[in-house]
């Protein structure tokens, strides 16, 4: 399967913009999760002319399934530039599955403040949902089996492929 970043991005941009004009939200706060999120979010801030720094998140700590999973090896701190108290967030992530990595993500987030919304980006979503959480805007829909996983490698070159 072949999977297009470039138009992956050119789509998220197009719908981001789309979203934005929509819900007339004029100077969002975009921040990526680490690692494969925050390389979409420093393409898509870039893209998108946004004026506040991006921010960044490392949700390690914040994950349900920690004690299972161990800690990642490369824990990054998080670096949130402004305060999040009612700004419009936009939150990007490479692949949404379980839902883990957001529900861990919007839970750091709050631990800072009270963001007015929050708009999900996900580059890919794929089947496997664990908890009720959706993207607004996402790249590209799969339908894998449970074995395969999809690796986002960058950020520069940025490559996804699908391995098992």
């Amino acid at each position: 399967m072949n999977l297009d970043i470039a138009k992956l991005l050119t789509g998220l941009e197009e719908q981001l913009r789309t979203q934005l004009t929509q819900r007339a939200i004029q100077n969002p706060l975009m921040i990526g999760i680490h690692t494969g999120g925050a390389w979409i979010a420093e393409q898509l801030h870039r893209r998108l002319d946004i004026r506040d720094s991006l921010g960044t998140l490392d949700i390690s700590f914040y994950r349900d399934d920690f004690s299972r999973i161990g800690l990642q090896p490369k824990v990054r701190p998080s670096n949130l530039p402004l305060s999040v108290d009612d700004r419009h967030i936009i939150l990007v992530d490479d692949v949404l599955y379980t839902g883990r990595t957001i529900r861990a993500a919007l839970n750091e987030i709050f631990d800072y403040g009270r963001p007015a919304s929050v708009l999900l980006v996900a580059l890919i979503v794929r089947n496997g949902r664990e908890l009720p959480v959706q993207a607004d805007i996402s790249g590209a829909d799969l339908d894998l089996d449970p074995e395969q996983n999809i690796k986002l490698s960058g950020p520069e070159p940025m490559t996804l492929k699908i391995v098992d």
